[in-house]
């Protein structure tokens, strides 16, 4: 397997194709038994391997969740490691205590040291904490500056989860030390709070390398339409992130994504069907 392209984000260099973990962890923005599924597939650190190993195989060594509060991650992250030989970057996104008061600020530096103690190279702070700081009448992310600063304290790149994208321009605007940025970005619009072209108009002027999400919009596109939109409308240093449940699921995605930005056609079998029309025949990547 060919090894996946990078880029290099607050002097780390990372895969620009990130190991998601929804699907590992039981989060599958779909229903109540799916995610009891998801947890019963996954349910010790073990498990996670034989994917994981799939992705280490292209040279995808990072792997993006709140791996802090998440014990079954940062475990089945060692047990790779210990595995394979091989250094798992870890992009941790801790929600944190944002309160303006000492016990928030002693709370919110617990979280962050957490990370750091969990092995994390990267520490980007939950949005549904950092939106909580956001003023749109100011433009700012007042406080803000004294959490990164902590994440700088424990050795940890800063960054931000912005699925809010007023999140990504007050950064910039604001000269904020944040290295980085998570932002859902799909073809079909799923979960995110502005219009897909504008969402790709904040990506491309971004200051930063920013680390996209749910190109699939959580299984509702397949991975060879959701994957090439991405590929094709984010910059040279951005990266995607792709959750799956099993090896093949990973090679796949891989397998187009490699041929996304070789632009060519994947080599991949194609889906099965009772009666399938002869129109399709038994070549999937035939180009005549």
């Amino acid at each position: 397997m060919k090894t996946f392209p990078r880029t290099t984000v607050g002097g780390i260099s990372l895969p620009r194709l990130l190991i998601g973990t929804n699907w590992f962890l039981g989060w599958s923005h779909r229903t109540a038994a799916c995610d009891a599924a998801i947890r019963e597939r996954f349910a010790g650190p073990e498990d996670l391997y034989p994917v994981i190993e799939t992705f280490l195989g292209a040279g995808v060594d990072a792997v993006m969740a709140p791996i802090s509060a998440t014990p079954i991650m940062s475990e089945a992250i060692d047990y790779a490691e210990q595995r394979s030989g091989r250094k798992i970057y870890r992009i941790d996104t801790p929600g944190i205590n944002v309160d303006d008061t000492a016990e928030g600020r002693r709370e919110a530096r617990e979280a962050i040291r957490r990370s750091r103690e969990t092995g994390s190279d990267l520490c980007l702070i939950h949005h549904a904490s950092a939106e909580q700081l956001v003023n749109k009448n100011l433009r700012a992310i007042p406080r803000l500056p004294d959490y990164l600063e902590m994440i700088r304290e424990e050795g940890m790149v800063p960054g931000l989860s912005a699925h809010m994208p007023e999140l990504v321009l007050y950064s910039d605007d604001n000269g904020y030390d944040v290295e980085t940025y998570i932002q859902i970005y799909n073809c079909m619009g799923f979960l995110m709070q502005v219009e897909v072209e504008n969402v790709a108009r904040i990506i491309w002027n971004a200051k930063h390398p920013v680390m996209t999400i749910k190109p699939m919009a959580a299984g509702r596109c397949t991975p060879y339409v959701g994957l090439n939109f991405s590929w094709s409308t984010i910059r040279s240093c951005d990266m995607v992130t792709v959750g799956t449940s099993s090896p093949t699921e990973a090679a796949e995605d891989i397998e187009i994504s490699l041929a996304a930005l070789e632009h060519r056609f994947p080599d991949l079998e194609a889906r099965s069907s009772p009666f399938r029309q002869a129109v399709l025949g038994d070549k999937t990547n035939d180009n005549n």
